[in-house]
């Protein structure tokens, strides 16, 4: 089965979990804030894909950051304390197997080759 992890209210997350039920793909949702975020979890997440893929620049919450503690997170520490204070931050969905493997972001395209994909 299936693990997704991100905010229930994102749109990309829910435009990935329509695509999964509309293909009758099982899939677990972890919601950030509902279920929380654990610092070894997030380390694993970091550990496959790098901090720098999961720290979502892009979005509000780091624009609403300071320019100073934007400046600050230049390493997979500051990084993790950051994503772990503000899970919002985290890029999303982010997908994952039960062999551990993982997928960032969302497209039809991606999530195909990801489900067709033996574990």
């Amino acid at each position: 089965m299936l693990k997704m992890y991100g905010i229930k209210n994102c749109d990309t997350i829910k435009k990935a979990r329509k695509y999964l039920d509309a293909n009758g793909v099982a899939c677990q949702f972890h919601d950030y804030r509902a279920d929380g975020l654990t610092a070894p979890l997030l380390q694993s997440f970091i550990d496959t894909l790098g901090w720098e893929a999961l720290l979502n620049t892009r979005g509000t919450t780091w624009r609403k950051l300071s320019e100073e503690t934007r400046n600050a997170v230049n390493n997979a520490a500051t990084a993790r304390d950051l994503m772990l204070e503000q899970p919002a931050i985290i890029k999303r969905p982010l997908l994952c197997r039960a062999d551990g493997s993982m997928l960032l972001g969302f497209s039809e395209t991606t999530y195909q080759s990801f489900i067709a994909e033996k574990s």
